[in-house]
């Protein structure tokens, strides 16, 4: 059983479902109002590696991540731009699901928006209410924190820790909230705004009851895990769950969130200067590069993503499509057992990607030493888990077989295997020189020479 580190208990507990076999996941998806950047991108590849990584255990997994889809985001950014908010949001939904296509990421089970749930958030509201652990301002609906037990447990802090530590927000702009600490439910509508229908005014729900009622309903009560950004568990996941601690519902068991992403030791940002596009990076480079970064690193530990990085990342990436093009055309083998159980304890220990990445590289040098002595029957079995493990993890590799070789440079091909098999290695070389003039890498492998564009 896969073991993760859960952040409501600060320890690396077993993942237990509320059904054997069965694991409901939700993670927390885009406001779309821009561009996706490095850490929209991070959080993705983390759980969808979980989530394949489940699917490949044997697992059925319900995955949910939703659409923020009404934000004051989305409406300063439509007001600066003039234009529909509705536009906005369509506009970067779209590039959204192309970064994540980008990126090898699974499409959710379940991509719930929030503008399609408002019903079900006035109906929590009121039940809130109606419980007097939340009020009416005159600009809006707030969650009476004070009344909720247990608030802090994802910081660790209790809300009077918090008070004295000045960790939280004094009272702001005219608004009669009664503690610092108590967060909208529903903001009134301004002019101009879009809004919709409640007892307590034209409005639109705040961002943390959005979350909350979208998991509740696609996932139930007592969903088996709860996923995000670091930056995500305060106060929004908190927020989270404190609504449905209040309302009386069981929420989510298990806690789970992944480090930052950092350019030359930062936490990347807006205001630090050194904010970057998802959709940058695909375009000038091998999309996959970000893939084995963040496999590289734990993903609670900050992943830096930098030129250099991401080069050294395409690197060892033609190195394992250069192996995979080799043993390609291996006869099928069962996996070695012995090497997939040493990788599912590398991976069930929280996640542990470092070390299972290392046990895929180390995995190539054997093989490769296997073949160059001519054992393809002991190749076989161990590239075939090699194979597994990177299907376990969402890591494609570039099938020469999709390449087209034009009829000269596979005539070349075949004159090099003859003068290999007569030992006239001389001439192989001359070959093999006057392909890679043409523009070809040139391998050797089981079944012969194969060549790539360059």
């Amino acid at each position: 059983m896969i073991r993760l580190y859960d952040t409501a208990r600060s320890e690396v507990v077993p993942l237990e479902t509320r059904t054997p076999g069965e694991v409901s996941m939700y993670v927390c998806g885009p406001t779309v109002y821009g561009p996706p950047h490095l850490g929209h991108g991070r959080f993705s590849l983390v759980f969808d590696i979980l989530r394949r990584y489940l699917i490949w255990s044997g697992n059925r997994v319900v995955y949910v991540s939703n659409i923020t889809d009404i934000d004051d985001k989305i409406i300063a950014r439509a007001a600066d731009e003039g234009r529909e908010w509705t536009d906005v949001v369509a506009e970067f939904e779209d590039v959204w699901w192309a970064a994540m296509d980008g990126i090898g990421v699974m499409r959710p089970d379940h991509d719930p928006h929030a503008t399609a749930f408002v019903d079900q958030m006035v109906a929590l509201i009121a039940d809130l209410i109606a419980a007097d652990r939340a009020y009416v301002t005159d600009d809006g609906v707030y969650l009476s924190v004070p009344a909720v037990d247990g608030y802090g447990l994802l910081a660790h802090q209790s809300l009077d820790d918090m008070l004295a530590g000045g960790g939280m927000r004094e009272l702001v702009g005219g608004s009669a909230k009664r503690h610092p600490a108590d967060f909208a439910l529903w903001k009134f509508a301004k002019a101009g705004e879009p809004s919709w229908p409640s007892p307590w005014g034209d409005g639109r729900p705040g961002w943390h009851t959005e979350c909350v009622v979208m998991s509740l309903d696609l996932l139930g009560d007592g969903f088996d895990l709860h996923g995000g950004g670091l930056d995500l568990c305060f106060p929004h996941h908190e927020n989270e769950r404190a609504q449905a601690v209040a309302a009386g519902r069981d929420f989510a068991h298990h806690w789970v969130h992944n480090g930052f992403v950092e350019v030359a030791g930062e936490k990347m940002s807006k205001s630090l200067g050194n904010f970057t596009t998802l959709t940058e990076l695909i375009s000038a480079h091998d999309a996959r590069a970000y893939r084995l970064l963040v496999l590289q690193a734990h993903y609670r530990s900050p992943v830096e993503v930098t030129a250099d990085t991401i080069t050294q990342a395409e690197a060892s990436l033609a190195r394992l499509d250069a192996f995979a093009r080799r043993v390609g055309s291996l006869p099928d083998a069962e996996p070695d057992a012995a090497t997939l159980d040493a990788f599912r304890a590398r991976m069930d220990d929280d996640l542990d990607t470092p070390g299972a990445l290392a046990g895929v590289f180390s995995l190539v040098t054997e093989v490769n030493r296997l073949l160059d002595a001519g054992d393809t029957d002991g190749a076989a079995p161990l590239a075939a888990a090699w194979f597994s493990m990177l299907g376990a993890v969402g890591l494609e590799l570039v099938d020469a077989s999709e390449t087209i070789v034009p009829d000269d440079v596979q005539a070349l091909c075949a004159a090099r295997d003859r003068a290999r098999a007569d030992k006239d290695f001389a001439a192989a070389d001359l070959i093999r020189d006057e392909l890679v003039s043409l523009g070809w890498v040139v391998e050797d492998t089981p079944a012969g020479t194969q060549v790539r564009p360059a």
